[in-house]
């Protein structure tokens, strides 16, 4: 069963919006327990999103996308999400499109480059004298030594 597309667009952050037009749902039952309601309705949601033949991210952003998420993208450049937590479609809908809508984010998200620092006076200090003492305790274990 497939269900109709998202008509409104997904907005990951303020420079990129997917158009619901490149959003796709898949429905089928979701399986485990709940009976009767579990066998007969389709509330197990699948969005897929063809990243590599989208227009919405530009040349650097779809680049990045495909290397963070490489695991999750299939061989066909479609990103798959599936969601079966809830027991309404409606709900399993959203919570695919806010899991597609985290993804793409955390994956265009620049990670801050760590400024390395050095130690301070007082640390180079602490660890001078930790190692005087160690010296000390060691040479302590030494036979004495005869002239």
């Amino acid at each position: 069963m497939n269900g109709p597309e998202s008509q409104d667009g997904l907005r990951i952050n303020r420079t990129l919006t997917i158009p619901g037009g490149e959003l796709r749902f898949k429905f089928s039952p979701s399986g485990g327990p709940g009976g009767q309601h579990a066998n007969k309705a389709a509330t197990r949601a699948e969005l897929s999103w063809d990243v590599a033949s989208s227009r919405a991210p530009g040349p650097r952003q779809r680049q990045r996308i495909g290397h963070k998420l490489a695991n999750r993208i299939d061989a066909n450049g479609v990103l798959r999400v599936v969601s079966d937590t809830h027991r309404s479609q409606l709900r399993n809908r959203q919570d695919a499109l806010d899991r597609l809508g985290q993804m793409v984010a955390d994956a265009l998200k620049q990670e801050k480059k760590r400024v390395s620092t050095k130690p301070s006076r007082a640390a180079k200090e602490r660890r001078l004298q930790a190692k005087k003492k160690r010296s000390s305790v060691k040479g302590l274990r030494r036979p004495p030594v005869s002239d």
